[in-house]
């Protein structure tokens, strides 16, 4: 009988002592995954063109309008760039030939323009944005203090005046598109969330279907690209691989961070002439 309640007691311990084992060593190995995968999204994001985090999140950026933004009207508008204290980044890095890149969209993402703000000092840009109508618009400051990484930071504005009908975003049919007597088809090697892909832009003659190789650079590269979100939460300014590339293919690399809609602008220059070339995705 005492052989066999210790035998019993020996059994119960051994379960016990696996059961522990299994928990603090495997499920906390699984956390820890969940917890870089996390991370590693995170990171990826910022390279991309997202907000970022530690030290270049202490920069802000404060918009301000000296008077009320009117449809069809042009508006002074103040950037000053400022860190957790309150004070003036004074200092930037060219980025493609600007101190900073100023993106302007509407909310349905019908409008875009790209323009670059002049620098004043003492962490002071200053620009009149065009707003053709009324309505809502998202503006998104691109920037790289010295020292730092490029840094986006955005701001909504109501903008008055009469409004235009909204546009609803779906996804094209087909990705090829005319502008300005270019024929510009738009390819990926896939189209999925966090995997970073390919995209080239392959760009003929419209009428001849000739390909064209005079491309020009556009602020110093073959052209740039931006892709934004749907809901305008995601916004990507994405670089060429091959900036000195004069057609007819230009190919950049990135990752969508989330699936859903996006609204993608490309912009070349040929003959001293910039043309934009817009296409709208469904990323799964």
């Amino acid at each position: 009988m005492k052989k066999w309640a210790i035998s019993a007691i020996v059994y119960l311990i051994v379960i016990i002592g696996g059961f522990s084992i299994y928990t603090n060593y495997f499920q906390s190995n699984d956390m820890d995954h969940n917890i870089g995968t996390e991370e590693n999204q995170n990171g990826h994001n910022e390279h991309n063109g997202e907000e970022k985090t530690d030290k270049e999140n202490d920069t802000k950026v404060n918009f301000n309008f000296v008077e009320n933004p009117e449809g069809g009207q042009k508006t002074t508008l103040n950037m000053n760039v400022t860190n957790k204290d309150g004070k003036p980044v004074k200092e930037f890095e060219l980025e493609h030939e600007k101190l900073m890149h100023l993106i302007v969209v509407s909310k349905d993402l019908a409008f875009f323009d790209h323009i670059h703000p002049e620098y004043e000092g003492d962490g002071k840009f200053t620009i009149s944005p065009n707003f053709p109508t009324g309505g809502e618009y998202k503006l998104y400051a691109d920037y790289v203090p010295k020292g730092a990484s490029k840094i986006v930071k955005s701001t909504e504005v109501s903008v008055g005046g009469q409004k235009a009908q909204p546009t609803k975003l779906v996804a094209d049919k087909e990705l090829t598109k005319v502008v300005d007597g270019k024929e510009v088809t738009l390819t990926f090697d896939h189209l999925m969330t966090n995997m970073e892909l390919t995209m080239n832009f392959t760009i003929k003659d419209a009428k001849t279907k000739k390909p064209i190789t005079n491309l020009q650079p556009y602020l110093g590269a073959i052209g740039h690209v931006v892709a934004i979100s749907g809901d305008t939460e995601t916004y990507l300014h994405v670089h060429p691989m091959d900036e000195k590339s004069t057609g007819p293919d230009a190919k950049f690399m990135t990752t969508f961070p989330k699936k859903g809609i996006y609204k993608i602008w490309g912009q070349f220059q040929q003959n001293g002439k910039v043309f934009i070339m817009p296409f709208t995705v469904n990323v799964q």
